[in-house]
Formats: structure tokens, C-alpha cells, sequence
């Protein structure tokens, strides 16, 4: 049978394979997003076997496996991890139309040489073959992603993180470079209860008693500093299902605060207002610091409390929520414009209804000489499929500007998810190849050779060359 994954896959034209195999193909991997371990690059972990590496830290495929009916305990549980790959396998056929089923056979041929489908008739075999491979030394953690071309990755980290694994990356030989970057949610997390328990380790990180609003923005920005001093070029933040924002005074703010930290209770309509403040401050600082702010909205994570309690908040079952508030978005993002201080930002929506809404953002909040200022974010999380991709291109060419567009970062917590790069490129390259093709644009290869080189690789890369010459100076 000839191999799914061959030479063209996913290419209908002869300009998109041109431009893939000649252009788009061996371009570095920047991975401005991720979820991925930075101790696990740091030790250079050696996986244990296929689970370990494949199915453990990948909730998108724990949801797909639940969705076919396999228990809890067979996807996080107690079983052993070959009943985990079996329950795995016995999934995949089951993915048909979904984007795992291309990414998992995408995987196992890039990165183990395996060209046949996987089923439970060969699940042994590719099983031990897999794991005989992990305990050689060229698929410890590092020479993995050197296997995708990867040249930088940005992980998140929260604000109390140590960082302790990227300063030893740092001056290690490691050949990718490997940058914090700062997921800021704990920060604005007020209706907590377990929120002062999280003032009191901010407190021990930065040696400040935190009594009202003052103290707690200093111990925030010595946090802020000591993520600069350590390379962070990024912010981020979850403006979820229900994101609201209302400007409010800092004396107001003083005061919501100070009911934080006693402990008195507030009404839902008072977090959000200190919770308005605090992302404004913080986006100011971020403007100051010259870092990318990122928002990711639109995701409805309080689904099913039994399985949040059973694996935690990240383990697959969020779904998409409602459309964002376009009036609190522009309204926060004006904040720190009319002050001078908006950062360049990428917008992600996990709501497809509000494409065009973010695609037309884009041209909102220009600055002279900037280039794709506000960026409309690659198609997240449930959108990340030939479809949604697809649908994104459209939706920011004709809302926006194609060609300044910072391409694909996976969001994921499994290395092998790199594969999302050389699956968001085919599907760019055969976008653009037919576009050509059809006549709607020129047959000029010179152009639309560089229009893939820069949304592949060099936009995102002169964004980060940009913010590491600020902070060297």
C-alpha cells in the first residue's frame, strides 16, 4: 500500500508542492507558544516508552479516547502504560476526519521511520520498535526536537517559577534555544480560594509583606524583571468564556484589593473590575518592557467538575464558549493605547464566530512603523484542523494582512506536536499554490517564495530579534 503520509500529502498543485519542498520545507521551527516541560529539554529526559512520550502529556488524544468510550482509568488511571497505547490504538480509527488522525501518523513517520497504519494487529511490534529506538541516544528529549528543525522554543511558566531549567539551557550546548515566557492567569485569579495562600509564596519570592495594592504591583514587577533578566520576550493570558472589562481608578482598585487580602467576600462584578485594573497595569508593563502580550479567548474551561477534580483543569475537556466581548476586548486594548503603552499583541479565539471580529482588529490599533502590531493568532486548539487553518488564511487575507502574519505555534505539552508546523505549512502552501493556479494571484514566484518564507519563519523571528536587541540595549 502506498505510504498515507507521502511527498505531497495535503498538496493538490504543483505551485504548492514547489513552494512546500523548495521553500517552506527546511525553514527552522520557532515554537512561540508551548506548554512543553522546560526540566524535561534541561535533564535531556529519556522517555521510558511510546506512552510516556506520545499519549501521557497529550490531552487532545485523552479526549478523543474518552470520546470512544474508554474509562478514565485506561486513559490517566492506574493501568499499566502498554494498556494505555492499546486503548490509544484502538482510538485512532475512530479519528477519521480529525486532525489526530493525520498528526499521529505524521509522528510516527518523522520521528520513528514508521510508514504503516497502526492498528492493534501491529500495536506490539511498532510498541517495541518505538521503545528500542527511545533508549538510544539520539531520541533523548533535545536530538527529538532537533528532529523537527526546531530553532527557538517559548514555553509558559507562571509567575513564581523558579526558571532554574532555562538558566541551565542557557548554558548548555544545547543547539535550541529555549525561552521562558510568562503565563500571567495565577495573577488575576482573585476569586480563588486558595489565593492568599499565593500572595504569601509571592511574598517569600521577592521578600515584601504585601498589604495593599502598592506592595502587591512592586512584588509584581520584581517578578516581571526577573523573568526579563532570564529572556522572556512574552505575556499571556486566558480572557476565557465571559471575559469582561471595566475601567476603574486606582483608589477603587486600592480599596477591592484590600478586601482581597482580609478576606472579606466580593461580588463577581467587583473581581471584575479589579480584575480590569490589574490586566491594564500589567499590559502597561508589558508595553514597557517591550514584550508580546498574548490573549487567548473564547475557551469554556468549567465543563464537567467530576473530571476536573479526577485529572485537573488541563486535561482535555474544555469546549468552545461564547463569542468574545469585542466591546471589553477593544476597550482594555485602548487602555494601554491611549497611554502609549500597547504592546504588540496576538489575538487567538478558540471561537471560529469571531474570526473576522479579530482578523479586522488588526488594523485598529497601528503604530508608525510597526509591522502587524496586533497579530490575528494561527487557528487555536480545536481550530488547528485542515478546515480551521484553512478558514484562518481566508479570514485574515481578506480581513487583514496575509502577509504579516507570524504563522503556527502548537500550544501543546507533547514534543511531537511539532509536527503542527510541517502540517500548517503543507496546508499554506497549497493555499497559496492554488490561489496562484486559479488566477487570483500573480504568477510571480519571487513574491510568493518570500510571502511563505515570512509567515513560516521570518516574521516571528524578527519580532523576537527585535525584542532581544531592546533588552540588550
Amino acid at each position: 500500500m502506498e505510504s498515507f503520509i507521502n511527498k505531497n500529502w495535503l498538496i493538490k498543485n504543483k505551485t504548492g508542492e514547489y513552494l512546500y519542498h523548495e521553500v517552506a520545507a527546511d525553514l527552522p521551527i520557532i515554537d512561540y507558544h508551548n506548554h512543553l516541560n522546560p526540566h524535561h529539554i534541561a535533564e535531556n529526559k529519556q522517555f521510558a516508552n511510546l506512552t510516556e512520550l506520545w499519549i501521557e502529556h497529550d490531552p487532545y488524544k485523552h479526549r478523543a479516547m474518552r470520546i470512544n468510550g474508554i474509562p478514565e482509568n485506561g486513559i490517566t488511571g492506574s493501568v499499566s502504560d502498554f494498556e494505555k497505547y492499546q486503548n490509544w490504538v484502538s482510538t485512532i480509527p475512530k479519528t477519521l476526519g480529525n486532525p489526530l488522525f493525520h498528526w499521529s501518523f505524521l509522528e510516527l513517520k518523522r520521528i520513528f521511520d514508521i510508514d504503516e497504519m497502526l492498528s492493534l494487529k501491529n500495536a506490539e511490534t511498532i510498541w517495541e520498535t518505538c521503545n528500542h529506538k527511545l533508549q538510544q541516544e539520539e531520541f533523548r528529549t533535545c536530538s527529538l526536537i532537533q528532529k523537527w528543525k526546531a530553532e527557538m522554543l517559548i514555553t509558559s511558566d507562571d509567575l513564581l517559577d523558579n526558571l532554574e531549567s532555562h538558566k541551565k539551557i542557557a548554558y548548555s550546548s544545547n543547539e535550541v534555544k529555549v525561552l521562558p515566557s510568562l503565563r500571567a492567569d495565577s495573577i488575576l485569579d482573585f476569586g480563588n480560594p486558595n489565593y492568599l495562600d499565593w500572595i504569601k509564596k509571592l511574598e517569600f519570592e521577592v521578600n515584601l509583606t504585601i498589604s495593599g495594592l502598592s506592595e502587591f504591583k512592586e512584588a509584581i514587577k520584581i517578578r516581571l524583571d526577573y523573568f526579563a533578566e532570564n529572556g522572556c520576550l512574552f505575556a499571556d493570558h486566558a480572557l476565557d468564556s465571559g471575559f469582561s472589562f471595566r475601567s476603574i481608578e486606582e483608589k477603587e482598585a486600592e480599596l477591592l484589593f484590600r478586601s482581597i487580602i482580609q478576606s472579606q467576600p466580593m461580588e463577581s462584578k467587583d473581581i471584575v473590575k479589579l480584575n480590569s485594573f490589574m490586566l491594564s497595569y500589567l499590559g502597561e508593563e508589558y508595553g514597557r518592557r517591550g514584550w508580546i502580550m498574548q490573549l487567548h479567548m473564547g475557551a469554556q474551561r468549567n465543563t464537567s467538575s467530576r473530571l476536573r477534580k479526577l485529572v485537573g483543569p488541563a486535561g482535555g475537556f474544555a469546549s468552545i464558549g461564547k463569542a468574545c466581548d469585542i466591546n471589553s476586548l477593544t476597550l482594555f486594548l485602548d487602555s494601554l493605547d491611549k497611554n502609549g503603552l500597547l504592546p504588540e499583541t496576538i489575538l487567538y479565539t478558540l471561537n471560529p464566530a469571531d474570526n473576522a471580529a479579530l482578523a479586522s482588529l488588526t488594523g485598529s490599533f497601528a503604530e508608525d512603523g510597526v509591522v502587524g502590531k496586533i497579530q490575528f493568532g494561527p487557528a487555536w486548539w480545536y481550530n488547528d484542523h485542515y478546515a480551521g487553518i484553512r478558514k484562518h488564511l481566508n479570514d485574515i487575507s481578506s480581513y487583514g494582512l496575509l502577509s504579516t502574519f507570524i504563522g503556527m505555534t502548537t500550544d501543546s505539552r507533547s514534543i511531537l506536536s511539532l509536527s503542527r508546523h510541517e502540517y500548517f505549512r503543507r496546508i499554506l502552501c497549497d493555499q497559496i499554490g492554488g490561489w496562484m493556479e486559479e488566477g487570483k494571484l500573480p504568477k510571480d514566484m519571487v513574491l510568493l517564495e518570500q510571502l511563505i518564507k515570512d509567515i513560516s519563519y521570518m516574521n516571528i523571528k524578527n519580532k523576537i530579534l527585535k525584542r532581544e536587541k531592546i533588552w540588550q540595549e
